[in-house]
């Protein structure tokens, strides 16, 4: 998913909002839950994946379907590589806004790049890498000491 939109943007865009530029690919779409015009750079493996260049007017991803089924697949192709999580979707979203914060990418960065209006939408994601810290604080285990300090 580029950028971690949402699938209501995905579904519906077409390659004259893909702009391939001297700055690096980026996205110029208008987002469909708040009608903002949106401006997101996508990295440069994120263009390469989508591939060769259409028409303007087609849809960059075709055939597209979301509900129970397409879920299922998804299910489906987890269950294949191992993985026991429930994965919809929707999930890379919530996976491209973690590991942003993971990589050391600000809140407000991350609140603009998922299109959030307020700040405070965002700082769920923040909460998930605070606890991913502490659990890895508590991944060393004690050393036994025979001494107090």
């Amino acid at each position: 998913m580029p950028n971690g939109l949402r699938w209501s943007d995905i579904n519906k865009l077409t390659w004259v909002e893909i702009r391939d530029e001297e700055e690096g690919p980026r996205l110029i779409f208008k987002q469909k839950k708040t009608s903002g015009q949106e401006y997101q750079y996508i990295s440069n493996q994120a263009r390469q994946l989508l591939g060769k260049r259409k028409r303007e007017s087609d849809l960059v991803f075709k055939g597209l379907k979301y509900g129970a089924h397409f879920n299922a697949e998804i299910l489906r192709w987890c269950m294949r590589a191992g993985i026991t999580k429930h994965i919809t979707f929707h999930s890379a979203r919530h996976t491209h806004a973690v590991l942003l914060l993971e990589y050391g990418a600000d809140i407000y960065t991350v609140s603009k790049v998922l299109g959030h209006k307020e700040i405070r939408t965002t700082q769920v994601y923040a909460k998930i890498v605070d606890k991913k810290k502490k659990e890895a604080a508590n991944l060393i285990p004690e050393l036994e000491m025979d001494y107090e300090f």
